[in-house]
């Protein structure tokens, strides 16, 4: 691969950067929407929660049509632009980040895997001789990033940029791991004709990027009928997010220092002075080269930003935090469910993600992220057990009986909870002690 010059690398830095500043706030954000659903759930007015969520919205484009419940768009509509913008983050770290190497890039994946198959594991022991909760094992398998990235950008530089770039990249890919888990055993049907057509949106996608075509817009109309076609198939819609994100272009049209001298050139003409329809030309090649030093995927990336931390993951955990709680708290924690759930998140997050990052690294298969220590992975690992938006979500399709899907939000607000403290004062300890 060709070797990206610096200043892009510095450039897309700043970026991830500025988008751990807006997780700490959106992050915030997304507990008070979070506690304002289990209010109004528990409220006088909670028959009017469900009512919301469950009131019916038609789109109609040309000779198709979609209607579902707005819960339904949120979950499906909404969710696959969270995952297109997390897919960016990921496939710019990978091609010019701190993901770039071989072994490093190999770790967050190998460390998913584990944080994949602890959680399951934990919630079978618990459930697996029950037909209707054995369902439910994909529950824990999930890590919430917003709320995991958004707690490390709250510690600061007590914790290394390593850190939070692995904990982005594992995160990303246990989601993926939750979403392939949907579509291979939470799917009901499958239309395998439509789910080919999406497969033909994709190939555009690709050859699109293989053209070094630029446009935004070409790049968006494909990408709305790559999620159609996956969500009229049956197969989740988020996976559509995610494909589309990796045919975006990283490539700028110039760099920066073309941009300099450029645009140096059209300032300077400016200043000299000139009538107004030259000055017009002028400012107007400022703007072509702002577009051009910029490449469709930090494009994209900048104008989703504020839309994703303030307004998509908020609204998500306004329509899916709302738990109507209806006797002990703790006696659905004890029950089979809240088991398999709670201590999945907790303790199968952390034995599984240590466990396979120890053992590839004691293998020589990978290496920790620089200025990385043990503990700090560890402390990482309970924030992996943060798994609110796809543990919920992954929830609401595994069971249809009402009292299980209680139970387990229930179970997952509980531990994303401890694990959210405990993570933080692990880590907040250790950058103390690092400082």
């Amino acid at each position: 691969m060709r070797k990206q010059p610096p200043q892009i690398i510095t450039k897309l830095s700043e970026s991830f950067n500025a988008f751990l500043k807006g997780s700490t706030s959106g992050g915030i954000v997304l507990l008070l929407c979070t506690a304002a659903a289990m209010l109004w759930a528990n409220s006088p007015w909670s028959e009017s929660y469900t009512a919301v969520w469950e009131q019916h919205v038609s789109l109609s484009f040309g000779a198709a049509s979609l209607s579902k419940t707005l819960l339904h768009w949120i979950n499906d509509g909404l969710m696959v632009i969270f995952f297109f913008f997390v897919g960016l983050e990921i496939k710019r770290e990978i091609l010019v980040g701190e993901l770039s190497s071989f072994k490093k890039s190999f770790l967050p994946l190998i460390a998913a895997l584990g944080g994949m198959i602890g959680p399951a594991l934990i919630y079978l022991l618990f459930n697996a001789g029950d037909q209707e909760t054995s369902h439910g094992w994909g529950i824990p398998m999930a890590t919430d990033i917003a709320f995991a990235l958004g707690i490390l950008a709250l510690l600061g530089n007590k914790v290394p940029t390593g850190l939070k770039v692995f904990l982005a990249a594992l995160a990303i890919a246990d989601d993926m791991g939750a979403v392939l888990v949907i579509a291979l055993f939470y799917t009901q049907e499958l239309s395998f004709g439509i789910l080919a057509a999406g497969g033909g949106f994709f190939l555009l996608l690709l050859i699109a990027n293989r053209m070094n075509i630029r446009s935004t817009a070409v790049y968006t109309l494909l990408g709305i009928g790559l999620w159609f076609c996956f969500l009229k198939s049956g197969v989740h819609a988020t996976i559509a997010g995610v494909l589309l994100a990796a045919t975006i272009p990283v490539r700028s049209k110039i760099h920066t220092v073309q941009f300099i001298s450029d645009t140096r050139e059209s300032v300077d003409a400016l200043e000299r002075g000139m009538g107004h329809s030259e000055e017009n030309e002028q400012i107007h090649e400022i703007a072509a080269l702002s577009e051009a030093v910029q490449s469709p995927l930090h494009r994209f990336e900048h104008a989703l930003q504020p839309y994703v931390a303030f307004f998509i993951m908020p609204i998500f955990a306004l329509a899916n935090a709302g738990v109507t709680i209806q006797g002990s708290v703790l006696d659905a924690l004890l029950s089979p469910v809240g088991l398999g759930v709670s201590l999945g998140l907790i303790i199968g997050k952390q034995a599984g993600i240590f466990a396979f990052v120890w053992a590839a690294v004691r293998m020589n298969l990978a290496v920790l992220p620089a200025n990385v220590s043990w503990g700090m992975l560890y402390g990482m690992t309970w924030l992996c057990a943060i798994g609110f938006t796809m543990s919920l979500f992954i929830a609401g399709l595994a069971f249809n009986n009402p009292e299980p899907l209680i139970v387990s939000k229930i179970a997952i607000l509980c531990a994303s909870a401890v694990s959210a403290v405990v993570g933080y004062a692990i880590l907040a300890a250790i950058g103390k002690n690092r400082r």
